[in-house]
């Protein structure tokens, strides 16, 4: 089993950078694919970003398009999401997620909805100040 730990919440105001990282263990080398989903108060969980664990390539919600990019340093077992030009509604709880389905090894299909993710982390809170 894979285990999530996810650290870099916090507050900040409406312009400003937070940078997540999220701290894989365990059985590593199944995960396919590592995203970051995240769920405002009142609303259902939604994808943010995803990257292929091997080949690297990568996906974005168009909401955070051109704000926001994913990274992972594989030696380390690090998932990181930079964000920038942040804004209110970004406010929500940002979860690093993994996956170990078989599709997604290539790199060519990606996980962007909960129930193709396998593994969570307990979630960081993300509160940006209008």
């Amino acid at each position: 089993q894979v285990q999530l730990v996810e650290s870099g919440g916090g507050l900040v105001q409406a312009g400003g950078s937070l940078r997540l990282s999220c701290a894989a263990s365990g059985r590593t080398v199944s995960m396919s694919a590592m995203g970051w989903l995240r769920q405002a108060p009142g609303k259902e969980r939604e994808f943010v970003a995803v990257i292929s664990w091997v080949r690297g390539s990568t996906y974005y919600a168009d909401s955070v398009k051109g704000r926001f990019t994913i990274s992972r340093d594989n030696a380390k077992n690090t998932l990181f999401l930079q964000m920038n030009s942040l804004k209110p509604e970004d406010t929500a709880v940002y979860y690093c997620a993994a996956s170990a389905r078989g599709q997604y090894y290539s790199g060519k299909n990606y996980p962007v909805v909960e129930d193709q993710y396998d593994r969570w982390g307990q979630g960081t809170q993300v509160t940006v100040s209008s």
